[in-house]
């Protein structure tokens, strides 16, 4: 009995000796250089976190309050007049009904003593046709593909026209035109106007096409002003 109460104390000694020799191994690592930095970035991580999720709910707040005001009565006026500007100064495409006329060169055979330069199409031409469609109430305009605006010119460059100060076209030259159809092919094809003029006196070939729906790309061109400026006050 005696030698089994002396073999439980040496097992339960040597039991608690492990057990303290391991408690200082463990505390002596945990306070190691590498456990604490190892705890110390996990901690950061952890702050680093929370602040995110923080700057995240601001952010939902804030584009709440964004979402609300932009929603308003007053402001949804204001975006109609800012789209509408950005149509007008060509910034963005558009789409609508409107039609398509196509001008080439005259098949007209040239008379003798005639010159040849009075049977194909110039500047002039192009911008006649242009000008009574935005008599007639055309909207945004575009030729060969190219939109014009208020600082587009067109002029003769050769047996070409350059449009937009860099873009050179050549026949057949196609407008589209964004507005009434109706209104629009009645003015061109008005008797003595400057399709019947064309055709009749000179054999230029034109095709008139109404569309239910033209899209016209935005324009492509320089936008810089020099000298313009807005006037202060």
């Amino acid at each position: 009995m005696r030698t089994l109460n002396l073999s439980l104390l040496l097992v339960g000694l040597f039991l608690g000796l492990i057990v303290a020799v391991q408690m200082r191994l463990t505390r002596e690592i945990a306070q190691s250089v590498p456990i604490q930095r190892i705890n110390t970035l996990a901690a950061e991580v952890e702050a680093t976190r929370q602040e995110r999720d923080q700057l995240q709910s601001q952010v939902n707040q804030l584009q709440s309050e964004l979402d609300a005001v932009t929603n308003q009565e007053g402001l949804k006026s204001l975006k109609a007049q800012l789209n509408a500007y950005r149509i007008e100064a060509g910034t963005v495409p558009v789409t609508g009904p409107g039609i398509e006329v196509t001008l080439n060169d005259s098949s007209m055979a040239v008379k003798p003593g005639q010159n040849p330069n009075l049977y194909v199409l110039h500047d002039e031409d192009i911008l006649r046709v242009l000008n009574e469609l935005k008599a007639a109430g055309a909207e945004v305009l575009a030729l060969n593909g190219e939109r014009l605006v208020a600082t587009s010119e067109i002029k003769c460059a050769g047996p070409t026209i350059v449009v937009n100060k860099t873009k050179r076209l050549a026949a057949p030259f196609v407008i589209t035109a964004i507005g009434n159809p109706d209104t629009m092919v009645n003015a061109l094809r008005m008797r003595g106007g400057v399709v019947d003029t064309l055709q009749q006196f000179w054999g230029i070939q034109v095709s008139i096409k109404k569309l239910p729906s033209v899209t016209i790309p935005a324009y492509k061109g320089s936008r810089r002003l020099e000298y313009a400026h807005p006037v202060k006050g």
